[in-house]
């Protein structure tokens, strides 16, 4: 596992502060991917009803505030994959 996803899991389960209420897949591309559910965040692959995909920089700034997750994917940094809904709702619990 890469260090990059080590330090994404453990910022979004501070940012989402026990767990979020849907179930998504963050795609770090190059990096891997991290799975949200009720129970947190943790590294893994498995089934979502939305996979939300960026590259590094887009996603570290997600998690620091310097990057809107709303103006990621009007850009095209950040691409969704499944349920808008969930994908909206995951983008307000980061801001």
């Amino acid at each position: 596992m890469s260090a990059v996803i080590d330090q994404a899991v453990t910022a979004l389960n501070a940012k989402l502060d026990g767990g979020f209420a849907g179930n998504a897949k963050f795609v770090i591309e190059d990096e891997g991917s991290i799975l949200l559910d009720q129970s947190g965040a943790r590294a893994g692959d498995g089934d979502a009803e939305v996979t939300l995909t960026a590259d590094v920089e887009t996603f570290q700034g997600m998690l620091s505030g310097d990057v809107n997750p709303t103006a990621a994917f009007m850009t095209g940094k950040l691409k969704v994959d499944g349920d808008m809904g969930q994908a909206m709702q995951l983008g307000a619990a980061l801001s």
